[in-house]
């Protein structure tokens, strides 16, 4: 794969991957509408785990309590509140596992890799964020997070599987709708994407061990720290911006990206 190809991948990964505009849909498309050649599952691997260090190193405060956290939450305990924070994380994973594992057991997964599909969800889950965004309360921050706030973003983040929904989008549509401010709504998206990106790429890397080639690894490792560049730049961006502009242009973007995919796809 050529240096140009992988900063290409990189550099979308890295950028949608935290921002409401969906990584999935734009990797999807990539190939699709400009001809080049399918990535493969190790740079969507490779990629993903870049964005994983990027999100870790950027809420290492709350990584560090999570780390402290967890001894307490392994002796059946959650007390701190970083075992608690450590333990709802977990919880919200658990619907996106299942209903992935589903998708991909029935084949229904690729069913939705499909530019219409895709327009659709940008633009109807697009207006959906907006809605949440400009009606939601924003009394709430994100150690205030309950069981039932666990359970109710786990199933909006299993909507993302759909691609075009935006998994950070979606979950952050969820938390809005919930009441929590918009940058913390963002940090609790960001939090979720952790444990999601870890049990992600761990299975699909199970499914590689003995393929792997050093061109491959060597391809890997420049993909993985672009991406972890470009995912901290833009995380660093959303968050300050935030603090003063809402997802409005995001919202502009997903929907623009949409109808012109939609046309695309019926013409």
């Amino acid at each position: 794969m050529t240096l140009f190809h992988l900063i290409i991948l990189a550099v979308i990964q890295g950028v949608t991957e935290f921002l409401p505009i969906s990584s999935s849909g734009h990797l999807i498309l990539l190939p699709e509408l400009t001809g080049m050649a399918d990535q493969g599952l190790v740079i969507d691997v490779a990629v993903h785990v870049g964005t994983l260090f990027a999100v870790m190193l950027f809420f290492h405060r709350d990584m560090a309590q999570i780390f402290r956290g967890l001894p307490e939450l392994l002796r059946g305990r959650a007390e701190s509140t970083g075992a608690r924070m450590a333990l709802l994380l977990i919880i919200s994973t658990i619907p996106v596992m299942v209903v992935g594992l589903l998708l991909k057991v029935t084949g229904l997964v690729d069913q939705f890799r499909s530019i219409a599909v895709i327009g659709w969800a940008m633009l109807v889950f697009g207006i959906v964020l907006y809605i949440a965004d400009r009606r939601g309360a924003e009394t709430r921050q994100a150690e205030g997070w309950t069981l039932r706030d666990a359970v109710i973003l786990g199933l909006w983040q299993a909507v993302a599987l759909i691609p075009g929904t935006s998994r950070s989008g979606i979950t952050i549509t969820g938390a809005r709708i919930l009441g929590f401010e918009r940058q913390e709504a963002a940090r609790l998206s960001m939090l979720m994407s952790i444990p999601t990106i870890i049990a992600s790429a761990g299975l699909t890397a199970l499914g590689l061990v003995g393929s792997l080639s050093a061109e491959v690894l060597i391809d890997g490792s420049i993909a993985a720290a672009l991406a972890f560049v470009a995912a901290l730049l833009a995380l660093s961006l959303m968050m300050r911006l935030l603090r003063s502009v809402s997802y409005t242009p995001y919202v502009i973007y997903r929907i623009i990206l949409g109808v012109l995919l939609l046309v695309l796809a019926y013409s």
